[in-house]
């Protein structure tokens, strides 16, 4: 599979286009687009990521820069310790959830955040003309430094002041809570039971070997996840975790097995951090902001706080960067990926915990209490291949649509009302246009996403 280029950085798979010399020529435009400083490096423990690690730091340090190397370890934390430390840019060595034959590079700034289009462009640029220096000074002696960052990243949490640490641990340690955990044996296997455990809980270690070598298909959604389902139910658990190989992404089972859906993730932290008024400083406004495919739920979660809600075009950088406009007090995407500023601006499955956790102790209730809590939805996701201009299907929805609530920032998001909606993408890698329908019943939702199914094949 040749290089997938695109705004979250690359990826292939091995042995085709993942290549050292390509790797070594993409890193080192990458250093030439920066000014000068030290790099973190991280990976997400697959097996392939030893060589690609050597080889990254290897070039970064040939191009005259420090190396501040966390080995395996999640791309949230690759994104903390460079946004909270001197360093002028971050790659975080993964394929995200792509299967274990693939294996990728995230490219982050001095923010700690992914880079942004005109970023992009600057260091693509590089690449593409070949215009790449390395050390203009041989006698400059550049190293490597090693850093253990599993408890930088946890302390980011404990001690951030928003949490009131001893009361949550006191009352899951009286409650004996117990909570299975399955990081696909990857990046999240040191660090999330580190984090459960610190906050008060009995952890059962499902896949957290920390070898890389993926015990099921890593994406984490429902039908990947009936080992976890099985082990809640078999060792009496209170909650399974799910997260995928890079860890930004969390997925949470309940206490009778079933999965409650990784859209109600983001839900789980909005009402979190709304309901707790440490996070509400003046840094930071009452505005959420999701992105366009993120469940409709959220506008109902943030009219009982009466705050507004803001979507942005999909892809983790687009909502940090609205977020920022905005000073959102959260945000995220309905994958599973949950962004608090407080902490740092990058999707972090162990900020999502930490909320979780801090709502279970507040509501004093059971998973699935807080689930049925929340609006009930069912979302349908699809996909029509298309040979034509998907710009040209997009204006003509627009148009037709034209008397609704659109938002037409990435293809076309059309809200029928207050439980109905559709957005339609064309996506940045595959000659295809995404579908995503939601409404409030599941015979609903399946409706919803046939009527325009259907009205795609006639535009074509």
């Amino acid at each position: 599979m040749p290089i997938i280029r695109s705004i979250s950085g690359i990826r292939a798979t091995l042995n085709d286009g993942l290549r050292p010399d390509i790797l070594t020529k993409y890193v080192a435009a990458y250093c030439n687009s920066l000014p000068k400083g030290d790099i973190v490096v991280g990976r997400d423990g697959r097996p392939s990521g030893r060589w690609i690690a050597d080889l990254v730091c290897s070039t970064i340090i040939a191009c005259g820069r420090n190396v501040k190397y966390l080995d395996i370890c999640p791309t949230p934390t690759v994104q903390l310790l460079t946004e909270k430390t001197e360093a002028i840019g971050g790659i975080s060595i993964t394929a995200s959830h792509n299967p274990e034959m693939w294996n990728g590079l995230k490219f982050l700034n001095s923010e700690g955040v992914f880079l942004n289009k005109e970023e992009n462009e600057k260091f693509w640029i590089l690449f593409d003309v070949d215009d790449i220096d390395y050390s203009e000074n041989p006698n400059n002696i550049s190293k490597l430094e090693r850093i253990n960052a599993v408890q930088v990243h946890i302390d980011s949490i404990i001690n951030s002041g928003y949490f009131d640490i001893a009361a949550i641990r006191a009352y899951f340690q009286s409650k004996k809570y117990k909570i299975v955990v399955d990081a696909v044996n990857a990046s999240g296997s040191l660090f999330v039971p580190k984090l459960l455990r610190e906050l008060g809980c009995e952890v059962v270690e499902l896949f957290t070997d920390n070898s890389g070598k993926f015990p099921h298909t890593p994406e984490p959604i429902t039908e990947n996840l009936s080992q976890l389902s099985q082990a809640v139910l078999e060792t009496k658990a209170d909650l399974g975790i799910a997260v995928d190989p890079d860890a930004d992404r969390l997925v949470i089972i309940d206490e009778n097995g079933l999965p409650i859906g990784e859209v109600k993730t983001i839900a789980i932290a909005v009402k979190s951090v709304l309901e707790n008024e440490k996070f509400n400083i003046d840094d930071y406004k009452n505005v959420v902001t999701v992105n366009l495919s993120t469940s409709g739920m959220i506008e109902k979660i943030a009219a009982e706080y009466n705050v507004m809600v803001e979507r942005s075009s999909v892809g983790e950088i687009n909502v940090v960067d609205k977020m920022k406009a905005n000073k959102s007090i959260i945000g995220g995407e309905g994958s599973g990926g949950v962004i608090l500023p407080h902490i740092h601006y990058g999707r972090d499955s162990l900020v999502g915990i930490a909320l979780l956790l801090d709502l279970i102790y507040k509501l004093k209730v059971s998973i699935s209490e807080l689930s049925s809590s929340f609006p009930t939805v069912y979302i349908v996701k699809g996909k029509v291949e298309v040979s034509t201009n998907p710009s040209s299907i997009i204006d003509k929805l627009a148009e037709k649509y034209k008397e609704s609530d659109i938002n037409t920032e990435d293809g076309i998001r059309i809200v029928l009302n207050e439980n109905d909606w559709v957005h339609i993408r064309a996506s940045n890698t595959e000659p295809i246009v995404r579908i995503i329908a939601e409404s409030n019943t599941e015979l609903k939702s399946g409706k919803l996403f046939e009527q325009f199914e259907s009205i795609l094949h006639d535009y074509l």
